[in-house]
């Protein structure tokens, strides 16, 4: 872990601001981006959770997943002692749980449905769920990214939650001519 996180100790952001905030923001909200909850669980044993969109896959082989985290919350404390998280995918059906795992409130899990799984927090009625070990985190700007080596992976049917454009939503399926359908990427 350390050394991942060594190769990437020398990068600095640009000395000075080539775009400016409310520019990028705007230009993000152009780019749809799925609605996770990233759980852990604290030192304590206490369940941590917060809601992702900056989330990808990274590497087929391995399997392997990256994240961004605020630098300074308490799931990437929580991640970084336990050395696990878990991506909760959300279904279109869970627009509630997005908002209370956003916001700030002390028990975030308050009034959500879940359970232990693989020893992490799993919420009910997610399209998907991946578990991962925690091999490095990379700093960048005010958040941390996080990679993890895929342990565990379970995709559902139904459609999952995005964010575009400023409104949760979800994606349309394009009849597309000679599109196989394929789900290979």
């Amino acid at each position: 872990m350390t050394g991942s996180t060594a190769l990437f100790s020398g990068l600095t952001p640009a000395s000075h601001r080539a775009v400016g905030r409310r520019e990028f923001l705007d230009a993000m909200a152009c780019l749809p981006a799925p609605v996770t909850v990233v759980t852990a669980v604290s030192g304590g044993g206490r369940p941590r959770g917060t809601t992702v969109s900056a989330v990808t896959s990274l590497s087929l082989d391995p399997p392997m997943l990256a994240i961004a985290l605020d630098g300074q919350s308490s799931l990437l404390r929580a991640i970084s002692s336990s050395g696990r998280f878990a991506v909760n995918v959300l279904s279109t059906g869970q627009v509630q749980v997005a908002r209370a795992f956003a916001s700030k409130r002390a028990d975030r899990f308050a009034g959500v449905r879940w359970h232990e799984s693989a020893g992490l927090p799993r919420l009910d009625g997610v399209v998907g769920w991946l578990v991962a070990s925690l091999d490095a985190t990379i700093p960048g700007g005010d958040h941390r990214i996080v990679i993890g080596s895929v342990e565990e992976a379970v995709g559902l049917d139904g459609p999952p939650l995005i964010y575009a454009g400023r409104r949760y939503a979800t994606h349309t399926p394009l009849d597309v001519v000679g599109d196989p359908g394929s789900t290979d990427l």
